[in-house]
């Protein structure tokens, strides 16, 4: 397990684990009724802040990304097991209405294999030449979005990696 998880948490939020003497690494061993009884948080809070925990967990995965799983319905390891890391990432693109980076194809496979294997020795850029073997033999879908992420504005903070 990563050494440090970003919660993402609200200033009352630490202050109430500051006040029950709870670290926030020691929220990593908690169930979620045990967190939302812990930060006086509701389940759904509770479940957001498992999530995190669990997608983090894999390396060179960060909080964009498990925020990212999220927000397409996903809130568990188990919910992602047996799909395959190109659907996975052309559902991605969908969702948000733009291509994204490759490196972000990358994770997806990352995450995959993960789930099916539970090796934390590979990192994102493991599974480059994979990706590029598998869109060189079938491609992207035909409805794939026309717009860059870096163009879409709804990433303002990977502005700064505009693809060159």
């Amino acid at each position: 397990m990563k050494k440090k998880i970003d919660y993402d948490l609200s200033a009352d939020e630490k202050q109430i684990l500051k006040q029950r003497k709870v670290t926030q690494k020691m929220l990593q061993d908690y169930a979620p009724d045990e967190i939302a009884a812990i930060l006086l948080a509701s389940a759904g809070r509770a479940r957001e802040l498992t999530a995190l925990a669990q997608f983090q967990s894999i390396p060179s995965l960060g909080i964009g990304f498990a925020k990212e799983l999220m927000a397409q319905g996903y809130y568990s390891l188990d919910e992602l097991k047996g799909k395959q890391a190109a659907e996975l990432f052309d559902a991605f693109e969908k969702h948000c209405g733009c291509w994204a980076d490759p490196c972000v194809e990358d994770s997806y496979r990352l995450l995959v294999h993960y789930i099916e294997h539970k090796d934390d020795s590979k990192r994102w850029w493991n599974f480059t030449a994979e990706r590029k073997a598998y869109r060189s033999e079938h491609g992207f879908p035909a409805d794939r979005p026309v717009t860059a992420w870096y163009e879409s504005g709804q990433f303002p903070k990977m502005q700064a990696y505009k693809a060159k």
